[in-house]
């Protein structure tokens, strides 16, 4: 059975997880709208993944004998200020998850809670991977400076990516 304190934690990160799903469905749609597609596939799949992380949390906390809080997910920005705001967002709002999944890792440790600790090291492990990918399209759209050609050059590379691949599309 879960404490209280760890089922609440859980279920804040779970109401997280969901919440990136909604900022990347809403930051491929923004691409969409500036011709990017291959940009709006890369946050599509971003958000599809975000709620698969949803899920483990979802069912992680069930098989703890935990409750299942679903909670009112606010909803994302619409618009950003250019495709680097976008891609700059993408970055802090990974390194907030980080900082999240962190901060609840510490909770299980003074909860005592080893299996939750333990089911967590995959989210560490993954929020790494997660800043990395967000830190590359960073860089690459920064590459592009203001130039349309080349924004668009990396829009075609990011739309030719399988989704394996997807994160590093133009190396």
């Amino acid at each position: 059975m879960m404490k209280p304190a760890i089922n609440d934690a859980f279920n804040d990160q779970l109401n997280k997880e969901y919440y990136s799903s909604y900022l990347y469905l809403a930051m491929s749609a923004y691409l969409d709208r500036k011709g990017l597609k291959g940009m709006a596939a890369l946050m599509k799949r971003n958000a599809d993944e975000e709620v698969v992380h949803a899920e483990k949390i979802f069912g992680f906390i069930q098989a703890r004998g935990g409750t299942v809080k679903l909670a009112a997910i606010d909803a994302p920005p619409v618009d950003w200020d250019s495709v680097h705001a976008a891609a700059d967002g993408a970055l802090e709002h990974e390194q907030k998850i980080t900082a999240s999944i962190d901060a609840l890792v510490d909770t299980c440790r003074k909860q005592g809670d080893h299996a939750g600790e333990s089911f967590l090291q995959w989210f560490v492990n993954e929020q790494v991977e997660e800043e990395e990918t967000a830190q590359e399209l960073v860089d690459q759209v920064a590459l592009t400076g203001e130039s349309g050609p080349a924004l668009f050059m990396l829009d075609r590379d990011l739309a030719a990516a399988t989704p394996a691949d997807a994160g590093s599309a133009a190396e």
